[in-house]
């Protein structure tokens, strides 16, 4: 675009002023007309959209002229690097800046980088960036802290005219997770993904493998519904299948290094998945999928002698099986892998299928040439819900849901505040969203999502776009406001998790520290007070048998942990997200 930007002829902003019916030169300064013509040529890259052409230059339109106090800013805001915020910062922070004046830089570090650069920002009170995309794991954190702005109220406030009149909340499929107990909503959701089952189909659907796998364990091969299934298939494709295509195979992956992303792997409702926490949607009450226990809003407890459930008998039964799993049917070297490494291992055709797999992965695993891509486009592979653990109940969450949100502090410039707020709204608008859905894979419109392009592309996503289109996915959720202090209390995940991996400590052991960490935290949180609202207050410890006998978690041993395996068809599965579309 800057090349043809350099190439443009001065009459060209004159007739595109005219295409547009804005009179002559004297009724529109001669920077919007060019800006208008640079919007122009930009129409072919936010292609496809379900605004029409014309709908998209009157958005963008809207954004220069907003824009206008702002031009020539220097803007700098970061994010996680995924496929969605590549192309953020590679093409449509480029965009913006030549359409609107303003200098936007759109910086790409880790997700644990970004959670450091939040944690230094809300402890100094300086400003490191002028906006994040953070997860709206964060919620509990920013509404107690008070140091977030909440959007609800900046919109109609000191952000109302810069707040563009089509953003249209209503057609945004993620504003629960980054609305706090207060009814604010304190994040504009971004990019959003989910954790999900994913298999070889076209492995699963080979008849001497199911009549293989059928007379060893007595039930069919099919998408497990319970870990004991899971389990069954994972030892069946290692131990079993033998060779596949000419390669090696192992019925499971997964990653173990000491690295943070070793604590996503486990709150990212791991523990839920296992059935340790209660029922309840979008997280569960009182006791939520990091195990924590709250009682009217303040965080009571993680240990069992508080109420909590973080070191309870399905949270031990889901580390334990975790790394069962990890040793005994993945790679070799999947447990020296963080979550970016081992995320490409399941496209080199050796792995028959992952538990807890991300849909952000989607797109490199849609690649034509690859193994797990048929020779016309279409995948080998899908995806379908993740099977549950012996603990599990319905009415329960049943995975986890990734929402990036934009987040702006309290304590930033305001001027500064109000472009880069400008660029959140342009790159989740209407104008660019579907070209950015179909780049990155992480939908965050629901007329994207339905959009008939998305049509036309499902049959190469592996049951993305019907998973997106069901209202099964809102099962899926992030984590809630029970968790305090994200950025301290996830960083006692990774290390305990390691601990158990390594066999420094047992699972027990490992799952007893983290419970009595986590309440030191949340101890000195309610000590120092430093908490505006809902900050922790923790239960008096009591024997863990006095627990086990209240209602919901935490939650006793069951007598069988591996109760018979249970497997559905793909395609029923399939047909039944279409079905309740």
């Amino acid at each position: 675009m800057k090349q043809q930007k350099s190439a443009m002829r001065p009459w060209t902003a004159l007739a595109v002023a005219a295409a547009l019916g804005v009179g002559g030169m004297g009724s529109v300064h001669a920077a919007t007309a060019e800006q208008m013509a640079v919007a122009e040529q930009y129409l072919d890259e936010f292609q496809p959209s379900t605004l029409t052409r014309e709908e998209q230059l009157e958005q963008l339109e809207w954004f220069i002229d907003a824009a206008e106090p702002f031009r020539g800013m220097d803007i700098s805001v970061v994010s996680e690097t995924i496929t969605t915020h590549e192309y953020e910062a590679s093409v449509l922070a480029e965009a913006f800046s030549e359409i609107t004046g303003i200098n936007l830089t759109h910086n790409l570090i880790g997700e644990g980088d970004v959670i450091e650069a939040l944690q230094t920002e809300m402890q100094s009170g300086e400003s490191i960036y002028d906006g994040y995309v953070n997860d709206a794991d964060l919620i509990g954190t920013h509404y107690r802290y008070g140091q977030v702005i909440p959007l609800s109220d900046y919109m109609e406030g000191e952000g109302a005219e810069v707040t563009s009149p089509y953003l249209d909340l209503d057609d945004f499929i993620g504003l629960d997770a980054v609305t706090a107990p207060d009814g604010k909503m304190y994040q504009l959701p971004d990019q959003q993904f989910a954790n999900v089952y994913w298999f070889r189909y076209d492995w699963f659907q080979r008849e001497d493998l199911q009549a293989q796998f059928e007379d060893i364990y007595g039930y069919e091969l099919g998408v497990p519904t319970n870990w004991s299934a899971y389990e069954d298939i994972a030892e069946f494709f290692t131990e079993h299948a033998g060779e596949l295509d000419g390669r090696e195979v192992y019925g499971h992956m997964d990653y173990g290094k000491k690295d943070p992303s070793l604590g996503w792997r486990f709150t990212d409702a791991w523990l839920s998945m296992a059935g340790a926490g209660d029922k309840g949607l979008p997280n569960g009450l009182p006791v939520d999928e990091w195990g924590i226990r709250v009682e009217d809003c303040h965080p009571a407890g993680s240990d069992v002698t508080r109420g909590g459930a973080v070191n309870g008998p399905a949270a031990v039964y889901a580390l334990t099986k975790y790394i069962d799993w990890l040793d005994a049917y993945a790679p070799p070297e999947a447990s020296g892998m963080t979550f970016s490494e081992a995320g490409p291992v399941p496209a080199q055709g050796q792995i028959a299928q992952q538990i807890f797999w991300y849909t952000a992965f989607t797109a490199s695993m849609a690649q034509e040439g690859t193994p797990v891509v048929n020779d016309d486009g279409t995948p080998k592979w899908r995806m379908a819900p993740s099977p549950s653990g012996p603990y599990w109940e319905e009415g329960m969450k049943v995975g986890y849901q990734d929402i990036g949100s934009w987040t702006f502090f309290e304590h930033a410039d305001p001027e500064r505040r109000k472009a880069a707020w400008l660029y959140a709204q342009f790159v989740t608008s209407k104008v660019v969203s579907l070209k950015k859905f179909h780049e990155g894979l992480t939908p965050i419109r629901q007329s994207d999502i339905m959009h008939e392009s998305m049509t036309e592309r499902a049959p190469r996503l592996g049951g993305l776009v019907e998973f997106y289109r069901s209202p099964d996915r809102e099962m899926w959720t992030d984590t809630g406001t029970n968790v305090p202090d994200y950025p301290r209390l996830a960083q006692l995940w990774w290390s305990n998790v390691a601990a158990a991996v390594t066999g420094e400590v047992t699972p027990q052991q490992a799952m007893d520290n983290l419970a009595e960490e986590q309440d030191r935290v949340m101890e000195r949180l309610e000590r120092a007070g430093v908490q505006e609202r809902c900050g922790p207050r923790l239960n008096e410890e009591r024997d863990a048998e006095y627990w086990f006998n209240q209602p919901g978690a935490p939650k006793p041993p069951v007598d069988n942990e591996k109760p018979q395996g249970q497997t559905v068809p793909y395609d029923e599965l399939v047909a039944s997200w279409r079905e309740s579309m």
